[in-house]
């Protein structure tokens, strides 16, 4: 069994909401494995969230270039926030959130895209930058969404135009007057970066979350007493209520707090003057995800 750090408690601490000791018990009990940590304690009802947010231990900018029905978020990471508000570093972020929207999105691409104005590539000139300001830095993850009408995109926590701690890109397809549906996708990215959901449709949900989310509304419903008969009834309902809280199409539009965000989309058809479709999502959040090290706590 790994040693359980106090640092791996703080996480599932910061993760579940469950108290210290019922977190360094459920770490000791699946032998620090970190997502089972946190189905045990929803099985015991001691969780306080469903969800996993990453852990923002990276600093640096998410950049957002849109452009002809294509958009791009790119992540570029530094040390400190320090040089994150370096008008030197913010430039060179925002030139390769640009390059990158000539790419195939894919964060191998745009590194080996050619850097504007040099003869270096991207990967060549964050090199260059990291000698120069004496700070380690990395294009970490880069992602695209296309759509034949509009993709929208939205900056949270905006550091400098166009690049910040959050970005979303939002696409929908649709011959309608562009301005309104230009519109409309922002305030659906402004409820992407609030709402966080994991797939645009139930359909694109990772089957292996959808099973992991039985399993634990299976546990929970035999621990109420429950007749087996019952239990699948039980999973069913509950597991709609999962759908509504994690598919973006399913979720209650935050900025009106009673509109399903499928119902909005419809309703906003008869002002944009044509049908829309929902073409695709991506949220990148700073440092989402990067482990941190036990000197940092």
């Amino acid at each position: 069994m790994s040693a359980i750090s106090a640092s791996m408690v703080k996480d599932l601490r910061d993760t579940t909401g469950a108290g210290m000791m019922d977190c360094k018990a459920a770490l000791t009990e699946t032998g620090g494995d970190m997502e089972a940590a946190v189905d045990w304690l929803r099985k015991k009802g001691l969780a306080k969230a469903a969800k996993k947010s990453g852990r923002t231990a990276a600093e640096g900018l998410v950049v957002a270039a849109t452009k002809d029905g294509a958009g791009v978020l790119v992540e570029v990471n530094s040390e400190t926030d320090f040089v994150a508000r370096n008008e030197i570093f913010q430039k060179m972020a925002a030139d390769i959130a640009r390059v990158a929207l000539g790419t195939s999105g894919t964060v191998d691409a745009v590194k080996a895209a050619a850097y504007p104005g040099s003869s270096m590539t991207v990967a060549e000139k964050v090199a260059e930058m990291v000698g120069s300001i004496g700070e380690n830095m990395a294009v970490r993850r880069a992602a695209m969404v296309k759509a034949d009408g509009v993709v929208a995109a939205y900056i949270h926590n905006q550091t400098v135009e166009g690049a910040g701690k959050i970005g979303v890109l939002v696409g929908l397809k649709s011959t309608g007057d562009k301005a309104k549906l230009a519109a409309l996708g922002k305030q659906i990215a402004m409820h992407v970066a609030a709402a966080r959901p994991l797939s645009g449709t139930v359909a694109e949900l990772d089957p292996a979350v959808v099973e992991r989310e039985k399993a634990v509304l299976a546990d929970q419903a035999r621990a109420s007493g429950k007749p087996e008969e019952i239990i699948g009834k039980m999973v069913e309902g509950r597991l709609r209520k999962f759908y509504e809280e994690s598919v973006l199409l399913e979720q209650i539009f935050v900025i009106d707090g009673e509109t399903r965000v499928s119902k909005v989309i419809e309703n906003a058809a008869k002002q944009i003057g044509a049908p829309i479709e929902f073409v695709g999502f991506t949220r990148l959040e700073l440092g989402e995800g990067v482990e941190r090290n036990d000197s940092e706590d």
